[in-house]
């Protein structure tokens, strides 16, 4: 009919095909003087602070006494994961191979972070650290473990540490899970762990 458009039907190769044609020109990405973003502070007491702002709870203790803190934090947990050596407190086993349906009914999970960034708090793990990729968010609670010397300042300096290792899973994990994108109410625990503790030892 005249004046009606005919629907184009698009398979995938075809839509591909037009995205290859009409991709935009790379750019290059700015150079950026890291040396601009240096800050003469204590990493370790802006890490805490920062952490505590977003909602985290963080404290220094003595590697010995991990399971100590994990059971005064975590009394009452009984279904456990622990993905690191340093806690002997879980009760569930996983591996690489774990389906990640079946850790739905997790209350609590233990992992090691990598390192940690003073100025947003932020702590980084990976899939050696997860195992599953899902289990920090499928977890009801979460507790990391991060050493103190693995902080840095700033995301900069994060971005190349990690840039060189190999990995096919990484995240950078700041506080509880929260949403304020409704009525600007803020939600905890909307998308993952109800909490998060950073033992720092």
């Amino acid at each position: 009919m005249i004046g009606i458009k005919k629907d184009r039907k698009m398979g995938r190769e075809s839509i591909l095909k037009s995205v290859k044609q009409n991709k935009p020109e790379l750019l290059q990405l700015p150079d950026i003087n890291e040396a601009t973003f240096e800050e003469d502070i204590n990493l370790l007491e802006t890490f805490k602070n920062n952490l505590k702002a977003v909602g985290g709870f963080v404290k220094e203790i003595d590697e010995k006494s991990i399971d100590t803190e994990i059971k005064v934090l975590h009394s009452n947990k009984t279904n456990i994961v622990s993905t690191t050596k340093k806690s002997a407190l879980g009760t569930i086993t996983i591996d690489k191979n774990t389906e990640p349906h079946t850790l739905e009914n997790i209350d609590l999970a233990i992992l090691e972070a990598e390192l940690g960034v003073s100025e947003n708090g932020a702590v980084w793990v990976t899939a050696s650290n997860s195992i599953v990729r899902v289990l920090p968010f499928i977890t009801n609670d979460l507790v990391i473990i991060l050493k103190k010397e693995n902080i840095c300042l700033h995301m900069l300096k994060a971005y190349d540490q990690i840039a060189e290792r190999y990995r096919d899973f990484g995240v950078f994990i700041s506080g509880p899970s929260k949403t304020a994108d409704i009525e600007q109410c803020l939600v905890v625990g909307a998308h993952g762990a109800m909490s998060l503790a950073v033992l720092l030892i």
